[in-house]
């Protein structure tokens, strides 16, 4: 007797339409393009406006998908969950790409993913945004010093055991803000552990500012740090408020992500 794994296709009958254009549009999404508005999937899938909408508006309260704060659709942590079991080959650059894009596609700043080594913190990918600003010297491939900017400094505060390699005596100054001192440096690292983020304003680059949040494991492990990156002027008051909360958000995202994938 045939079992349903081993059955022929399914008849019409046994088709749900809905689900078939719902399929649809999840397809969209990708990391080369995370988010979408509700006028380009219409325009996209070619289906109905209201069809579009109400689909969509289904996702949402399954929990598949879910609004940006500007209004776009974007793929929610229930796709994550429920495949799982296909993400087992997933690395941290592929989990991370849609919401570096999504942060650098709303702020113009640059958004960078950076993982701890022995020499310091390693840049594995950056997205840019629209802002005129490159941060000359920080690429992919860069090591930067864990006492200074805010991505390196955020995953010293998490782990003691890069504290206890890194902080010591006569540690370099890059600009005249950079905290060399070991006991105001542990202050600020401690802060830092408590409030779950990092903020660095020209403390490695001159006029540069940025904001990090760590990537952990199911123990709370370090495991990257997640950041964005641009001029000073954009980093202050609701904006500087904003970015905290985003970057916080993408960091906690990425880390229920790859916590998700099975070891």
């Amino acid at each position: 007797m045939a079992t349903p794994a081993d059955s022929e296709t399914p008849t019409s009958r046994e088709v749900v339409g809905a689900v078939l254009k719902a399929c649809t549009l999840l397809e969209h999404f990708s990391a080369d393009r995370p988010t979408w508005t509700l006028n380009e999937l219409t325009s996209a899938s070619g289906m109905n406006k209201t069809t579009v909408h109400r689909l969509m508006a289904t996702l949402i309260h399954a929990g598949w998908i879910e609004r940006s704060d500007g209004g776009a659709y974007r793929v929610g942590l229930r796709v994550f969950e429920v495949g799982s079991a296909a993400l087992s080959e997933l690395d941290i650059r592929s989990a991370a790409r849609p919401f570096m894009t999504d942060l650098a596609s709303d702020f113009g700043d640059t958004a960078y993913l950076m993982v701890p080594a022995e020499q310091g913190a390693v840049c594995i990918d950056l997205v840019e945004g629209n802002s005129s600003l490159v941060v000359a010297g920080i690429s992919v491939g860069t090591v930067l010093p864990y006492h200074a900017a805010a991505g390196p400094t955020v995953m010293l505060a998490m782990s003691d055991e890069l504290r206890a390699r890194w902080i010591r005596d006569q540690l370099p100054a890059f600009t005249d803000r950079t905290l060399t001192d070991p006991a105001d440096l542990t202050r600020h690292l401690d802060r830092i552990r408590e409030i779950g983020y990092s903020v660095s304003d020209s403390d490695y680059l001159d006029g540069v500012a940025a904001v990090a949040a760590p990537i952990t494991d199911r123990s709370a492990g370090l495991i990257a740090s997640i950041s964005i990156g641009g001029r000073i002027e954009g980093f202050g008051g609701e904006a500087l408020s904003e970015k905290i909360d985003r970057v916080r958000d993408a960091a906690a995202r990425i880390s229920t992500v790859l916590q998700s994938v099975p070891r």
